[in-house]
């Protein structure tokens, strides 16, 4: 997964002074202002998109930074369901390894968990306008898929009415191969613009495994700190996926360095490329008021 940045940052000083990169467990939160443009490079593979290439994307026009929120240490969004409800609390999303407590274990499912984690939310020129709050994790997992979910001491009418801001809408239809995307990173205030290259029946990384992942073209390259970024259509502006990993060093099936496993256990490293988690199947388990109901129908996210 893509490392917090503080993680990420001291590796970093740890591999220019001739050591291995350290891949670490979760490390403290770094602080809420973005750092400084000379700690952009996290590795080698990983390089910001260049910024006359998202200009010059036909569509980008769809994407702008509102609704995005940074975290003191990954990006998110804010998300509303296809049925929720303007008088709804508001949500955010973002991975399950961006959870302030730390990174949650194979097999382990965090509901209902109070916090008081705040979010900067961006307008649409990526300028820091409020500071949310959450009032708990509604859900969080790193098994099958990498996603938390925060719900808001805020309801969306209230954003909207103090900020002037919408929340992004979730599809809750599968992502297409194909499909011209931006990944919107709040953290960095940058967007990395590719397309869907196709889907991966499981990959692991370190000791998670998840399913049906999303694999970008080799444009998107993603670095620390974009973690937890929404994945948009460019052509609807909803929110497909959100982004979580990329193969750092060509390792196999390593932290940092996730491998493809396909259905018949075969496996294959992409160095470079990086990965995103769908989000399609989240819907169904929210019901009236944003209540997450994992017993409902349809609801196949991964229960306690």
């Amino acid at each position: 997964m893509r490392k917090p940045l503080v993680a990420a940052l001291f590796a970093l000083v740890i591999a220019g002074a001739g050591a291995a990169p350290a891949v670490a467990a979760p490390a403290p939160e770094a602080p809420a202002s973005a750092p400084s443009s000379a700690s952009v490079s996290v590795s080698v593979s990983a390089k910001i998109a260049d910024s006359s290439a998202q200009a010059a994307a036909p569509t980008l026009q769809a994407v702008t930074f509102a609704g995005t929120v940074s975290l003191s240490n990954c990006s998110g969004s804010v998300i509303r369901f296809p049925n929720s409800a303007s008088t709804d609390p508001a949500l955010v999303l973002s991975n399950g390894h961006c959870l302030e407590t730390g990174f949650p274990e194979p097999g382990e499912v965090i509901v209902d968990q109070a916090s008081s984690r705040t979010f900067g939310l961006l307008n649409s020129a990526g300028t820091r306008v409020a500071t949310l709050r959450a009032s708990k994790v509604a859900y969080s997992t790193m098994t099958d898929t990498d996603v938390t979910i925060y719900q808001l001491t805020s309801t969306y009418a209230q954003i909207q009415s103090s900020y002037g801001i919408s929340p992004l809408t979730v599809a809750d239809t599968h992502p297409v191969a194909g499909t011209a995307i931006t990944v919107a990173s709040g953290y960095w205030k940058r967007y990395y613009s590719c397309n869907i290259d196709g889907f991966v029946y499981r990959l692991k990384e370190g000791d998670w495994t998840w399913k049906d992942s999303v694999r970008y073209t080799s444009a998107c390259q993603t670095i620390g700190g974009t973690s937890g970024s929404p994945v948009i259509d460019n052509a609807t502006g909803k929110v497909v996926a959100v982004n979580n990993t990329g193969n750092e060093d060509g390792e196999t099936c390593t932290e940092n360095n996730p491998c493809e496993v396909d259905a018949s256990g075969n496996v294959t490293v992409r160095e470079g490329i990086n990965y995103a988690q769908e989000i399609y199947q989240i819907p169904a388990c929210f019901t009236t008021g944003n209540k997450l109901n994992l017993s409902a129908s349809g609801c196949t996210l991964p229960k306690p």
